[in-house]
């Protein structure tokens, strides 16, 4: 059977089209009553709170997502121990990706649902305890969960520590070897990872990984998204990359967290994205499926930008350190 990730992408690289993943999940389970500190993962469990989540998968399907992320964002082992719920893994996993995948179907047979695996919350050794040997085998028990349920693809994001993207595609490889694999990561700390990627190390890395496709996540917004997603292109114009970002930097009223991108807003950028390299395209925290409606509309009506009309919005964060780069490779060589 052919795996319907990879046939999405043929059709895309056929057409030249784009293709529209989801939105924010936790954005929108907080609207729907999840309380801040409990786990997402366990809505998949409870009877009472499935049909939300279900709803959550409707309401980017219904709005044009052709890719759906799963809500097993923080269903590794690290995670889920916070909660006592470490023996649940697989079983949260896997029921997070049958919700998807059941809701997937009933928008037809070419719809992907994509197995989210985010980061464990722990530093590896010597900063903190976490070994590179024990992140692959959680990650991978995680993974066993995500494809039992069904998934199509495994998609790792918001990482910003190239070993701990390493471990996820290596613990996936070792659950299901035959599943290809999405990684995306959190360029958030003035262009950087938090802990020191740049985007054109990044491209650089995940390319020895054999991934389907790269990109970026999350983020301070979509202006910075844009500095990223152009700099990836740069180095690899071949390469397939994710733009997903935030609605814009969030504002804290009565303790919730509350982003300020319009749809209007992020349809203009979803356009900029496209047109800066990005070929797989949503948006991440803040967002809902009105934005996902919204840019996916104006992927599929208006016509194209043209990138060398644009300017990007936010400086390209890698411009001094390629600079300084350059200089001392001429003094070496002088």
């Amino acid at each position: 059977m052919t795996n319907r990730f990879l046939a999405l992408l043929a059709k895309s690289r056929e057409d030249n089209s784009p293709i529209m993943v989801d939105g924010g999940m936790g954005t929108m389970l907080f609207a729907a009553g999840l309380m801040f500190g409990d786990p997402p993962e366990m809505w998949n469990a409870l009877p009472d709170k499935q049909d939300k989540v279900r709803a959550v998968y409707r309401g980017y399907l219904e709005a044009g997502s052709q890719i759906i992320l799963t809500n097993t964002f923080g269903g590794t082992p690290f995670r889920l121990k916070m909660h006592n719920l470490q023996d649940r893994t697989y079983e949260l996993n896997k029921l997070g990706v049958e919700l998807a995948r059941d809701e997937a179907a009933k928008f037809g047979p070419e719809r992907v649902v994509a197995g989210s695996i985010g980061p464990s919350g722990e530093l590896f050794e010597p900063m903190g305890k976490l070994t590179y040997e024990s992140a692959v085998d959680g990650f991978a028990r995680q993974a066993e969960g995500i494809a039992a349920g069904g998934a199509d693809v495994f998609w790792v994001e918001t990482m910003s520590d190239l070993m701990e993207v390493q471990a996820a595609v290596a613990g996936a490889r070792k659950a299901a070897p035959h599943l290809p694999i999405v990684a995306t990561m959190t360029f958030d700390t003035k262009g950087f990872t938090m802990m020191g990627v740049s985007p054109t190390q990044a491209v650089n890395e995940l390319a020895k990984l054999d991934l389907a496709a790269i990109g970026a996540n999350c983020g301070n917004g979509p202006d910075e998204l844009e500095a990223t997603i152009y700099a990836m292109h740069q180095v690899d114009p071949n390469v397939v990359l994710v733009a997903k970002g935030n609605a814009g930097m969030p504002t804290l009223v009565d303790g919730r967290a509350v982003y300020n991108a319009t749809p209007e807003h992020m349809l203009e950028h979803a356009r900029r994205f496209r047109a800066f390299g990005a070929t797989i395209i949503g948006a991440c925290c803040g967002s809902s499926p009105a934005h996902i409606k919204a840019m996916t509309t104006a992927l599929r009506t208006m016509p194209p930008l043209d990138p060398s009309t644009l300017q990007l919005t936010a400086p390209l964060a890698e411009r001094k350190s390629m600079s300084e780069d350059k200089r001392a490779r001429r003094e070496r060589r002088g």
